[in-house]
């Protein structure tokens, strides 16, 4: 029987069957949530039901809220509304879980007496990725069912945990291999018969009666390291310290206020907007939906180092066979003993089976011949950054990768429609620019040269996404955006030390903004001997003079700081050298405060992101954005460098790169027309 076009009920052997068919991840919305509540009226009072299964047709059981309802006024009934009326219940009611039971979904099946699910579901609560909080009575509901401690792990990171651990915890009450419906079925028949009544998830307090309240200071703590100004972790301790400090009711109310303030607040716009960012980036304008793409199922990577190993890893991790060249047997053996440690270092630490571990290994072949790359769809090219090596890489291809084979360069920064040149098939050559360490980083620049066909580009975001990077679109010019940008951010970082500004507090000032390290700490991660030549070593550049001793960065355990193991230590010779640095250039010492740092670190930033997409480098500002979350640490909950620009207002932008002109007279601050011009049309980064 149909309740709505969106919910359904069948009615056997005195279980009632509702079923969501809302494609294709059952979102709650509107429609489904008042089936679903016109469903349980309807098997409440029918005398042949003694008790009701909810279900979800296709891959998933529901995947959470709506996204098409975010921002607008919720029509009734709202999700509590529905939770009222499954907690008036008093049939056994069971949640049959597969796929995926996130947010609102999760807090549906917390409403449920019962939970069954197929060993492979994944359950939690990812508000807080939103900076929100879950706002229909989860924070109450969980503790509940699984304790104090777990719901705070669950809730403060967001990440969702599977159906094995969800019944050693107490969030389901039975696993299933195959076959769920007909095990929930029988399930939900037991309990019907049961004369025991079913107890409200709302109603249990046992596991809160166990809670050791020293969990919420500990979890404070790691947080504060972690969170760094971002409150919605802090507001989802207090309502889990409210399910166990208050009743059901109190605590719900408590939810209720500190999901609204959360609601009204520049983190949860900032992390709703990057949301719909990050989904935004796959589209590209102009590309035809229907267009064909070329198979992909080999891959040859030239390359065993560091990013050729782990762009490697992270082919052969959705199962596809990739072969590396290396020039040498020693650099052969090497990668491909770093990538087997990496993969047994993963096993040791239960994320994935051994078997799985040397599953992947064995996907990963090695090569001294580029003449075997003869038969792979896609060829990437991870050597050194010159220009002549990966020319002559290109040119050899030519004759090698068979007809239709993508042709990628990882290059970070060169002019990729000068290595297309080598070769003779322009309309296959697309840059692939991974970010190390490239088998856990998302971000992937996918740059389209000016011969780069739609089809390339087409297939190459498909298979981005494939092996679990989120691809962004970006046209060529020297650095592409994201290094493209970063580079004026340093430009300043490092101008500021010149000026006498300690580095500890330049990096203090960024850390504290929410990146997850400072510019000098991060060219210590990167290694300052990237791309330095000692030949052309400037004796008033900081980072040659660096090199020029042989501090290399973490790597050769001193950089810009001293090293601990990974703790950096101020080191003397630094600060010599940096004082040094700066009389050679004739540079005045001045003291700077901790608003002016963050001001000339992140406003060059804005005005170069604008340059860029007034060159049409960047289709959109949302790009941008996701190009510096994923791949430079941007705090999330501040959106991105073009959305923090929007919420400190273009013209007060502009009145600050003007100011920093004025009083340092450098054309550096000039803000770019592109700036000029939309902030003149009252106009937003979009």
């Amino acid at each position: 029987m149909k309740i709505t076009d969106t919910v359904s009920v069948q009615i056997k052997d005195r279980v009632a069957l509702i079923t969501i068919e809302n494609p294709p991840v059952n979102a709650l919305n509107h429609n489904v949530r008042s089936g679903v509540k016109k469903a349980l009226e309807l098997v409440m009072i029918d005398d042949l039901v003694s008790s009701i299964a909810l279900n979800c047709s296709g891959k998933t059981f529901c995947a959470g809220a709506d996204i098409k309802e975010f921002g607008a006024p919720m029509q009734e009934p709202v999700h509590s509304q529905l939770h009222d009326v499954m907690d008036g219940v008093d049939k056994p009611l069971i949640a049959v879980i597969h796929g995926t039971a996130l947010g609102g979904g999760l807090e549906l099946a917390l409403c449920c007496h019962y939970r069954v699910a197929i060993s492979t579901a994944k359950l939690g609560l990812p508000e807080v990725q939103l900076g929100i909080l879950p706002g229909a009575g989860g924070t109450q509901r969980l503790p509940r069912l699984v304790g104090p401690k777990i719901a705070l792990d669950m809730v403060v990171s967001g990440t969702p945990i599977g159906a094995v651990e969800a019944l050693d915890y107490g969030l389901i009450d039975k696993l299933v291999d195959s076959d769920l419906l007909s095990s929930a079925f029988l399930f939900a028949k037991e309990k019907g018969l049961s004369r025991d009544k079913p107890i409200r998830v709302r109603d249990r307090s046992d596991k809160l009666k166990l809670v050791d309240h020293g969990i919420f200071r500990d979890t404070r703590e790691l947080i504060s390291r972690r969170a760094r100004g971002f409150i919605a972790p802090e507001y989802n301790i207090r309502c889990i310290e409210a399910a166990v400090n208050k009743s059901f009711d109190e605590g719900l109310s408590i939810e209720s206020d500190l999901v609204m303030e959360l609601m009204r607040g520049d983190q949860a716009r900032a992390q709703q907007y990057f949301f719909f960012a990050e989904r935004q980036a796959s589209k590209i304008e102009g590309l035809d939906k229907e267009i064909k793409h070329r198979p992909i199922s080999s891959v040859g990577v030239i390359g065993g180092g560091l990013m050729g190993g782990g762009i490697s890893m992270s082919i052969a991790n959705v199962g596809i066979p990739v072969t590396i060249v290396e020039t040498s047997q020693k650099a052969l053996e090497k990668g491909l003993e770093t990538i087997r440690k990496n993969y047994e270092s993963t096993a040791k630490k239960g994320r994935i089976t051994v078997d799985i571990a040397n599953e992947r290994c064995k996907l990963i072949q090695g090569s001294l011949k580029l003449g075997d790359l003869n038969d792979c769809d896609l060829i990437i090219e991870a050597v050194f950054e010159e220009m002549s090596v990966k020319k002559d890489i290109f040119s050899r291809l030519d004759s090698i990768a068979k007809p239709g084979a993508i042709l990628a360069s990882n290059t970070s920064a060169l002019d990729l429609n000068e290595i297309a040149s080598a070769t003779k098939r322009p309309e296959s050559v697309i840059g692939l620019h991974f970010f190390s360490p490239a088998n856990i980083m998302k971000l992937l620049e996918v740059v389209r040269g000016k011969n780069t066909s739609d089809d390339v580009i087409a297939t190459c975001m498909s298979f981005a996404k494939r092996i679990s990077k989120v691809p962004v679109l970006v046209g060529v010019c020297p650095g592409f955006v994201g290094n493209r940008i970063l580079h004026y951010r340093q430009v300043q970082a490092n101008q500021l030390a010149l000026e006498g500004v300690p580095i500890q507090q330049i990096d203090r000032v960024l850390y504290q903004f929410g990146f997850p390290m400072g510019p000098f700490q991060m060219g210590d991660l990167a290694g300052l001997d990237l791309g330095w030549n000692a030949e052309k070593s400037n004796p008033s550049d900081i980072r040659d003079c660096l090199c020029g001793l042989g501090r290399f960065g973490q790597k050769s355990g001193n950089g810009f700081y001293d090293y601990e193991g990974r703790k950096p230590i101020h080191s003397e010779i630094v600060s010599e050298v940096i004082r040094d640095c700066g009389r050679l250039q004739g540079i005045e010492p001045r003291n700077s405060s901790d608003s002016e740092i963050l001001e000339r670190c992140l406003l060059p930033m804005i005005n170069e992101g604008a340059k860029i997409l007034g060159e049409g480098i960047a289709s959109r500002a949302s790009d941008i954005d996701v190009v510096y979350v994923y791949g430079y640490g941007w705090p999330r909950y501040r959106g991105g460098p073009m959305h923090y620009a929007n919420c400190l207002g273009l013209k007060n932008v502009i009145e600050k790169l003007l100011h920093y002109r004025e009083i340092t007279g450098d054309e550096f601050w000039t803000p770019c027309q592109f700036l000029v011009d939309l902030a003149e049309r009252q106009g937003i980064f979009t």
